[in-house]
């Protein structure tokens, strides 16, 4: 199945190397297409591990098996599979899984514990032994790539590759983060249907380093969703090779912490925004931004409602300031809410205040906002601090034509 582009693509971005990882791809050929579907990283002796995972019931062995190895703190290699989700598929897919860390760990003479597995794609199909095996043995001969040809190789319904990047000052050393992700449907919190990577060259302690990335989990995955659906095989896992040489990060007062942290914040936040940008059909990004809730974390369930509203999202996908979806979409999220305190607003424009419609609202700007392609909505509950941003699209047909589709 040939995609366009999405219209809210995003050029690949330069992207520097990072001291302690080679990144190579090769076809295993796990659908029948004709492009590399197997990505590996082989990383330094010493490499720190941190990762979050689905929270969904049905996790693949890949899940299960990588929540084990990040309580270990250490990794040796990363190899991700696409076009097979290796889920739902028992004991079959758990061999498969334990037969591509044995394989790696032979090769390069490390602890199968220390090879991380990921793989992406149909579910309910085990991982063919034959080819992983085969596939294995070919990326481990092939040459070192650049980030954009891994990233592209763990796509599946992808229509752009995906990556980001920063830099942090610590003290007087420069460190360097790169991430690469693949995601476009089944995209909802706890986490989205996604796989993403990020690498730095900076010394962290696994511990620490699990802290950073569950806090930025909270504030970027975990506040995006395309369709409301949680996959079965979502993971982002951060590797630190510590090759840059500085003094080990572990714990926030160390010297430096605050500005990896905001570099780590940073990367996160585009790659869920390039999720979300390649959503399945989509033709517009929306930033759904909640202010007035009664805590955080009722502003970020609030803000998810509105946006896994299908009646919002076609809404905004015909261009129409429909702001009465709104406040059925906050009536039933569940949190405290009162009618008569609340606000809604687009594109900076306020069309209710205090719970009813303004006399002087002119819908004309924000249909104009509307026929863009980023989209804003301001929720306003009126009734405490709390504050949070979601982002999703809009919901078209091709949402539907791809997925009628997606197993061909």
């Amino acid at each position: 199945m040939d995609l366009a582009p999405s219209p809210l693509s995003r050029a690949f971005p330069q992207l520097r190397a990072i001291e302690g990882v080679t990144l190579r791809v090769a076809r295993a050929r796990y659908k029948n297409w004709d492009r590399a579907d197997l990505t590996f990283a082989e990383l330094a002796k010493g490499t720190s591990v941190a990762g979050v995972f689905t929270k969904s019931a049905c996790a693949s062995s890949e899940v299960e098996m990588g929540r084990e190895q990040v309580t270990l703190g250490l990794a040796r290699a990363l190899i991700v599979n696409a076009g097979n989700s290796n889920a739902f598929t028992g004991y079959r897919g758990r061999e498969a899984v334990e037969q591509i860390m044995a394989q790696v760990a032979e090769a390069l003479d490390c602890e199968p514990s220390s090879v991380f597995v990921s793989s992406t794609g149909v579910i309910g199909v085990p991982l063919p032994k034959d080819k992983a095996r085969d596939g294995v043995a070919a990326v481990l001969e092939s040459e070192p790539c650049g980030w954009e040809e891994a990233a592209n190789a763990i796509g599946t319904t992808d229509t752009f590759t995906k990556g980001a990047g920063a830099s942090a000052m610590l003290g007087d050393t420069r460190v360097e983060l790169a991430g690469i992700i693949k995601g476009s449907g089944m995209i909802a919190p706890d986490m989205a249907t996604m796989l993403g990577y990020i690498f730095t060259d900076a010394a962290i302690e696994a511990a620490f380093l699990q802290e950073m990335l569950s806090k930025a989990n909270e504030e970027t995955f975990s506040c995006i969703t395309v369709d409301g659906d949680t996959s079965t095989s979502d993971t982002v896992l951060a590797f630190a090779t510590g090759k840059v040489g500085n003094a080990p990060l572990t714990s926030w007062e160390d010297a430096g912490a605050d500005a990896f942290y905001a570099a780590l914040l940073e990367v996160c936040r585009e790659l869920a925004h390039l999720v979300v940008r390649d959503g399945e059909g989509a033709q517009k990004f929306i930033e759904v931004a909640v202010s007035g809730a009664e805590s955080d974390e009722s502003a970020r369930r609030v803000g998810l409602a509105i946006a896994n509203s299908p009646l919002v999202k076609t809404a905004i996908a015909g261009g129409d300031a429909n702001w009465g979806r709104v406040v059925m979409a906050v009536g039933k999220a569940g949190e405290p809410a009162d009618r008569d305190k609340l606000s809604i607003g687009f594109g900076g424009v306020w069309a209710a205040k205090d719970g009813q419609p303004l006399a002087d609202y002119d819908e004309a700007p924000v249909a104009k906002h509307l026929q863009g392609q980023d989209i804003r909505m301001d929720v306003d509950l009126g009734i405490g601090e709390g504050r949070a941003k979601v982002w999703t699209c809009d919901l078209t047909h091709g949402y539907i034509s791809i997925n009628a589709d997606y197993r061909s």
